[in-house]
């Protein structure tokens, strides 16, 4: 029984030229994690910016060159390679070599950089300011954004619902980590981590539930033989529509489309700012990537039409995320001119029994803002 079980399976042909853009990352990715295990600390960030910028460019390179090779798909069928996905390989890429730079910078004086110290350390406690005094940096941060990267490279090239679900979680997994390193607001970064980190699994399980509802309406977790189950059927199938609807749910979260959006926010104001710009790029684009494909790919020219779903999907993001910008802004603009224009007796300092107080204060009232105070803050 053993050996006709042995001879029945046999290891899938892997064509490394298609998924060189991948593996690249990967093994920058392992090489930054020997970095971060051996190097001094003092040469351990510089080493680690070097190592991630010559495994962004490399990879970089290999889809440049992958472009001119013929396309298709290996690892039996679970990663596909076409034009669209060299396309958003490439995009990902410059994306995140331009949010690696920026994670990179170093501010003079004793700005150090937008990260903690140590991410293990209590918010204001002496041995959070210990570490910052003494230089230490939070140079992990770079190989958590290696391993996302190869995910997200995956994520669009996925050519069946478990290689994308473990694409998912792989992108998703490090950037929950990366939420809560914020040097500055650090309870609000870790609220953010937490948040997001609790919103995405839930999403996740979305994602999950609906590749179990697909594979069940199909026999198949692959994308081309969906497609197939689909066009054979003559009835309309509930558990193939709720399969796809859950599925996107997963998707249209890491999109932050309305009415998934509600993360967002929170997220993007407590991670450090050279994490919420990495995320806004890079993650949109391979979400975007992932949604091609499954509703090309799988889904696209049957009975029923998916398309005006999506376009409601879109506008409601784009509407409701207008309005609500404007609708912030403005009331972000009224409190500030309405603190502007708050005379001088409102103060405590007016109060009767310091009516000097209150005379010396409105004899300089308005006060000149200093050029520190007038900047916004960042």
């Amino acid at each position: 029984m053993s050996a006709l079980v042995a001879a029945d399976i046999s290891a899938p042909q892997v064509a490394y030229a298609l998924v060189a853009p991948i593996l690249v990352v990967f093994g920058a990715g392992l090489v930054s994690v020997l970095v971060e295990a051996f190097a001094p600390r003092r040469v351990r960030w510089n080493a680690q910016v070097g190592v991630t910028v010559v495994g962004l460019l490399a990879s970089f390179v290999t889809v440049v060159l992958a472009a001119d090779d013929p396309k298709g798909s290996t690892a039996a069928k679970a990663v596909v390679v076409d034009g669209p996905t060299l396309f958003l390989q490439g995009t990902i890429l410059v994306l995140a070599l331009l949010g690696v730079l920026t994670m990179a910078e170093r501010f003079a004086g004793s700005e150090g950089n937008a990260f903690t110290s140590q991410g293990a350390s209590v918010p204001g406690s002496a041995y959070e300011a210990a570490t910052a005094r003494a230089g230490w940096v939070q140079s992990e941060v770079f190989t958590l954004t290696l391993f996302s990267v190869a995910g997200m490279l995956l994520f669009p090239a996925a050519g069946d619902l478990l290689t994308m679900f473990v694409a998912l979680e792989v992108l998703s997994l490090p950037l929950y980590l990366m939420c809560g390193l914020a040097r500055r607001r650090r309870l609000l970064s870790q609220e953010a981590a937490l948040k997001y980190f609790l919103l995405g699994s839930f999403s996740s399980a979305f994602f999950l539930f609906g590749v179990a509802l697909l594979f069940g309406f199909s026999g198949s977790l692959y994308l081309d033989d969906i497609a197939t189950a689909i066009a054979g059927t003559t009835s309309s199938n509930t558990m193939l529509l709720i399969g796809v609807a859950m599925v996107s749910v997963g998707l249209l979260f890491k999109v932050g489309a309305v009415p998934f959006h509600s993360w967002t926010p929170d997220v993007y104001q407590g991670a450090p700012t050279p994490v919420t710009g990495f995320m806004a790029a890079c993650t949109k684009v391979a979400a975007f990537g992932a949604m091609l494909r499954l509703f090309y790919v799988a889904v696209q020219g049957n009975r029923w039409d998916w398309q005006p779903l999506v376009w409601a999907v879109a506008i409601a993001t784009m509407v409701v995320g207008s309005v609500l910008a404007i609708t912030q802004t403005d009331v972000k603009r009224m409190l500030a001119y309405a603190r502007s224009r708050t005379p001088a007796s409102s103060s405590p300092a007016c109060w009767p029994s310091t009516r000097p107080a209150c005379r010396a204060r409105s004899s300089t009232w308005p006060p000149t803002a200093s050029p520190r105070s007038a900047r916004s803050p960042s």
